[in-house]
């Protein structure tokens, strides 16, 4: 019996109601599982009976059919996910009644929308459904779990039997498998990116989803009881996979239902208040979101770990078998067929010292890619094994440095035991910061995947295939006798974040007992103490202090101490730095690095900085290019004659040469000179501005870079005997899409543009500010004190990155007559930390000092 007509309108208002009503009782609920289940069936049964009328009113044919298909398929729905429906022809339909048909159906999509139901649509008959999905394993996903909603009943059988028996399992299962491969790539192969799509990411909703489609496909199951029957699953971990489901499915409701569209991704300013829906509240060191994400992360992670398990057990019986090809490695061990498997299921039970000994056979045997799921199953199962006896078992000590001492295979050992949860119980102190997000602006991994991203970093310096990537490092590390310790620093250097206090001390506390523990010679101790300690110290010294300066490399080369803890220190610097982000390594920051690596080991070697003879070797090395480009002996006389010895302690050979074969002729030059040329440290340019000095000269040519869009990586200031400024800028184009030749071309017409035209000074710049940035904002800082000498003044700028944020605080400077000597600038992903050192009368009173710290933090703040 058809239901009563019901107007379109009267339709409308009763699926927007119903459709509120049950989103407003779910907000208002505990957050549960239970709850998220009850909206997401509700919805669909809302959904159900709205599609039904609809359908049962557009007049359609008595033998066509509506089916749900793809997630709405299922019998759930998100507050705001797709409703995808297959109108389902019988074959020739189209063929005798073309007219009426077409006018049905366009009534129906039509009264659809009109509804408020954003569907997604698709009309077909059966064969061009069996037809089309033959050669698309998007469909076949898609019609895989499709629901009769009404219409035909037998014209939907015919086609669930007809499809079943068309479906190729095996074709099916490896189509989905290199599907999910090439999304976990997408999304950099990790569960623990901080802001996670619950959805798509690695251990998200989507890889257990491809678990249950590709067992329907086989016709294995539909849900984890029945998979757990048919032996692929135990019920334990059928359990397990429920439990974390549930989880996942109740953040993506409460996510949809806090951003009020479809938003699968955990966003930065959307974490707070889901993670307060939860009833999340912020403690003393901890956010509120961050207590949610740790939660999500665990639950990410089992869920990668269960995935794992599944899906090689549901290719072995989708597959067939590989009897043939086990090869047993000891009485503990077999490979089958490239997968590391236990030779019996209870043999970490039996012998505990098994469990650790999985990842040394893992590394010492050729040809093994993996672990088995008979294994990952097993070490999921002996968790409860490594307890405090465990860890303090001196077979397991010895076992866990076998590991870190192996010639190979670290990076893919700590990564398997890290997924599998043997890392974080072994080693107690990372378990605490598993799933620990970072919010300083300058890390785009938790804690634990940073750490590893070290490791593998600094793996990546003994390996000749990756020589090429860092040739000095290589070098540096080819030359170093025990690797181990460096993987031992790195697996410590950030393992105290989030406990407030210092992280490095804490993690130097933490480290020297685990290395008097595992039985590391004194030496050696004292070593991986002092690089957990001082881990950050030569990436400040080199981004924030003056090279140039003796006594800085001194007190340097004093606290290193000698070559083997500077080299260290180096290696694990430059690990640290590239494991933070892509974005926060460049071939500048590289230069500063190295360049004090080397200018500490010659102090080291016994040559104590002499700053008159390294000067008098750069001019030397300085006239030998000039020769070389055809100058006259003396060329460089006019311009060096007229600067002070700190121009020549911060400029190399290449520079001064530079600088004299450009200026030569144009010392007494009223009209300022422009020269521009690829920079010879890495990407960008590097710009040479010679002109007379003026107040706001550095204000101007900051503002000029700042609205060409180009970011200053460093910059040296210094004022000529003749009353000439002389500035040298590392640049980067952010955006401009021209080559090198092109862009420094531009620039020295430009810029020598600007500084003839004498234009008032523009206001800076209000650049949009990322997500993350508002999200986290990095508090503003400034710091205005006497150098050591009391000759000039160290300003230290904290603040938040953003376009125009060095010309404000110029402008500031140039506003109050301030001289600026040297600019350290330092880009730390969001985050800058500048230091600059300046002078002028300004800066002798006090009241006049406030004043002009208070303008600079009024200048960086973000705008409200």
């Amino acid at each position: 019996m058809s239901p009563p007509h019901v107007a379109l309108s009267e339709l409308r208002q009763h699926f927007k109601s119903g459709k509120a009503e049950l989103l407003e009782r779910f907000a208002q609920a505990k957050p549960s599982a239970a709850a998220a289940q009850t909206l997401m069936r509700r919805l669909a049964r809302h959904v159900d009976a709205t599609l039904q009328q609809l359908w049962a009113q557009a007049g359609m044919p008595a033998d066509a059919a509506l089916v749900a298909v793809g997630g709405y398929g299922r019998g759930e729905l998100f507050p705001h996910s797709d409703v995808d429906v297959l109108l389902l022809l019988p074959d020739g339909l189209e063929a005798h009644q073309p007219g009426p048909l077409k006018a049905a159906l366009e009534a129906f999509i039509t009264a659809c929308w009109d509804t408020g139901l954003e569907i997604g649509s698709s009309v077909r008959t059966l064969r061009e459904c069996l037809d089309e999905a033959a050669g698309d394993v998007t469909i076949q996903t898609a019609l895989l779990e499709s629901r009769w909603l009404a219409g035909a009943r037998p014209l939907v059988r015919r086609f669930e039997r007809e499809f079943m028996q068309a479906l190729d399992a095996r074709a099916f299962l490896r189509a989905k498998t290199l599907e999910m491969r090439q999304r976990h790539t997408k999304f950099e192969e990790t569960p623990y990116a901080l802001e996670p799509n619950c959805k798509e990411s690695p251990g998200g909703l989507r890889d257990l989803q491809v678990l249950i489609w590709i067992a329907r496909g086989a016709q294995l199951g539909k849900t984890w009881p029945q998979l757990a029957a048919k032996g692929l699953i135990t019920a334990f971990e059928s359990r397990q996979l429920q439990r974390n489901e549930n989880l996942l499915k109740l953040i993506r409701c409460r996510l949809h239902l806090i951003a009020g569209r479809r938003e699968d991704r955990l966003v930065f300013d959307l974490q707070t208040a889901v993670a307060q829906s939860f009833g999340y509240v912020a403690s003393p060191g901890q956010r509120a979101s961050e207590q949610l994400m740790r939660r999500y992360y665990w639950a990410a992670k089992a869920v990668a770990q269960l995935n794992q398990i599944l899906m090689q057990n549901l290719e072995e019986r989708i597959l067939g078998t590989q009897e043939n090809a086990l090869r047993p490695l000891n009485e503990r061990f077999l490979d089958r067929g490239g997968m590391l498997e236990v030779a019996s299921d209870d043999v970490y039970q039996r012998d505990p010292h098994a469990i650790l000994e999985t990842f040394l056979v893992f590394q010492q045997t050729p040809g093994i890619k993996g672990l088995s799921a008979r294994t990952l199953r097993a070490l999921y199962n002996a968790r409860a094994l490594m307890n405090s006896s465990f860890r303090r078992d001196p077979d397991n000590r010895r076992m866990f440095m076998r590991i870190l001492e192996q010639p190979q295979g670290q990076t893919h050992v700590f990564r398997l035991m890290n997924q599998t949860s043997v890392l974080g119980r072994y080693l107690w102190v990372f378990r605490r910061i598993v799933g620990q997000m970072q919010h300083d602006l300058f890390h785009v991994y938790t804690v634990d995947q940073h750490i590893l991203m070290v490791l593998r970093n600094i793996r990546r310096f003994f390996i000749p295939e990756h020589v090429h990537e860092y040739p000095f490092c290589s070098q540096l590390a080819a030359q170093f006798d025990k690797p181990q310790l460096l993987y031992i620093a790195a697996l410590f250097h950030d393992i105290a974040k989030g406990r407030g206090g210092d992280h490095s001390e804490l993690g130097a506390t933490e480290v020297r007992r685990f290395c008097r523990e595992h039985g590391l010679e004194r030496a050696d101790r004292e070593l991986v103490e002092f690089l957990v300690a001082q881990h950050l110290t030569l990436s400040r010294v080199a981004q924030k202090e003056d090279l140039s300066d003796p006594e800085v490399i001194t007190e340097f080369a004093g606290l290193v101490r000698d070559e083997r803890h500077l080299t260290a220190l180096y290696l694990l610097t430059v690990a640290d730095i590239r494991g933070t982000s892509p974005k926060v390594w460049n071939a500048w920051k590289g230069k500063l690095l190295e360049d004090l690596y080397r200018l500490t080991l010659r102090a080291l070697g016994g040559a104590k900085p002499n700053l008159d003879a390294e000067i008098e070797t750069r001019k030397q090395e300085a006239r030998q290019q000039l020769a070389l480009l055809s100058m006259l002996p003396g060329t460089e006389a006019p311009l060096w004659n007229t600067l002070a010895i700190s121009y020549f302690a911060r400029h190399d050979a290449q520079d001064l040469a530079w600088h004299a074969r450009a200026l030569w002729r144009h010392v007494q030059s009223e009209a300022p000179v422009v020269r521009a040329r690829p920079s010879p440290v890495g990407e960008g340019l590097q710009v040479l501005v010679y002109a007379r000095d003026q107040q706001d000269l550095f204000a101007r040519l900051c503002g000029y870079f700042d609205g060409a869009g180009f970011n200053i990586l460093d910059a040296k200031v210094h004022t000529t005997r003749s009353g000439y400024a002389l500035d040298t800028f590392q640049v980067i184009a952010s955006d401009l899409d021209l080559n090198h030749r092109d862009l420094a071309s531009l620039v020295e017409t430009k810029l020598a543009q600007v500084l003839t035209q004498q234009a008032p000074l523009p206001e800076p710049r209000r650049g949009r500010l990322s997500r993350r940035v508002k999200s986290f904002p990095y508090p503003a800082r400034v710091s205005l004190r006497p150098d050591e000498r009391a000759q000039a003044w160290l300003l230290s700028v904290s603040a938040t990155d953003r376009a125009g944020l060095l010309y404000a605080i110029a402008r500031v400077l140039a506003q109050h007559g301030i001289n600026l000597q040297l600019a350290k600038i330092s880009t730390l992903g969001e985050r800058v930390e500048d230091t600059f050192l300046v002078d002028g009368p300004a800066l002798q009173q006090n009241r006049l000092q406030l004043q002009i710290e208070n303008e600079l933090l009024d200048a960086v703040a973000l705008p409200s």
